[in-house]
């Protein structure tokens, strides 16, 4: 089965989503998606087959105090607002598409982080189910300027933590090739975690999540080592940005909106025919 893993990196996703629209408007089809963070918010698209959408509400809402504010931070405890960004926007402001989500047989796979164990949860939706807009948010809720989601009896947080690029783990769900989408360059390599004393304040009542944090440039660095190793066997195919993008994790200017959104879909467009020629290796197989 061939799969499709997309890291986070907040607005930085929108390298992501310039790659994905491609792959859809070219008709590209993958077994399975798993996506962490940005990757799930903005991945899920791929299976309800609405290539433009992430770009035109990011776009649309980047000035928007119940989007993405600090005004959003202190009255609904996100800095992206949970209600309207995850909730309001896909019911009834840019519509996500259910029954084309439901209709397509793809996997759809998301990774957060359990803030108890500091441990990766994963959770596949091969149909809509009305959690799966909870799943979203606690997937992509950033520590300290997020609020720990309740799902069930598990309290929930960013992905990231736990498994950045969850490659090992879709290979153990039987997707034996896969395209990689970084959002950082191929060279680069994760430091260890800065303001630890605030971080330790703020987290404190989440000893293991703390732990989990001080890991993760360990975790992430490895996973970028075994990826490449999967490279070199043929079995995964990377696609990631040349330099390090302009855009930040939180960002308001629809410049770098466009541009970002833009160099993904020009690294797509350079590399359809390696997309094509990797998807088309496995069905004579």
């Amino acid at each position: 089965m061939t799969g499709l893993v997309l890291e986070g990196g907040a607005m930085r996703g929108l390298f992501t989503a310039g790659i994905l629209d491609v792959m859809m408007e070219r008709g590209l089809h993958f077994d399975g998606l798993v996506g962490v963070s940005a990757g799930a918010c903005f991945g899920c698209n791929y299976k309800s087959h609405q290539p433009g959408r992430v770009l035109r509400y990011n776009l649309r809402f980047a000035h928007d105090p119940r989007y993405c504010s600090l005004w959003s931070l202190l009255t609904t405890g996100g800095i992206f607002g949970p209600r309207f960004a995850y909730y309001t926007l896909p019911q009834r402001l840019d519509v996500f598409d259910i029954r084309t989500f439901d209709r397509d047989p793809m996997q759809f796979h998301l990774v957060a982080t359990d803030v108890l164990t500091g441990e990766a949860v994963y959770q596949r939706f091969d149909h809509f189910r009305e959690d799966l807009y909870d799943w979203i948010l606690a997937s992509s809720s950033m520590p300290i300027v997020s609020r720990v989601v309740s799902i069930g009896e598990r309290l929930l947080i960013d992905g990231g933590i736990a498994d950045s690029i969850p490659l090992r783990y879709f290979q153990q769900q039987g997707f034996e090739r896969n395209v990689v989408i970084l959002t950082q360059p191929a060279d680069y390599q994760k430091t260890p975690l800065r303001y630890r004393w605030f971080i330790h304040h703020a987290l404190r009542r989440y000893p293991a999540l703390i732990a989990a944090w001080e890991r993760r440039h360990e975790m992430y660095n490895a996973e970028l080592r075994y990826i490449s190793e999967q490279q070199a066997l043929g079995q995964t195919l990377v696609l990631c940005p040349e330099r390090p993008l302009t855009i930040g994790r939180i960002s308001h200017s629809r410049r770098l909106m466009q541009q970002t959104y833009d160099l993904g879909r020009s690294t797509a467009e350079a590399n359809i025919t390696r997309l094509r020629n990797f998807l088309n290796d496995t069905s004579s197989q």
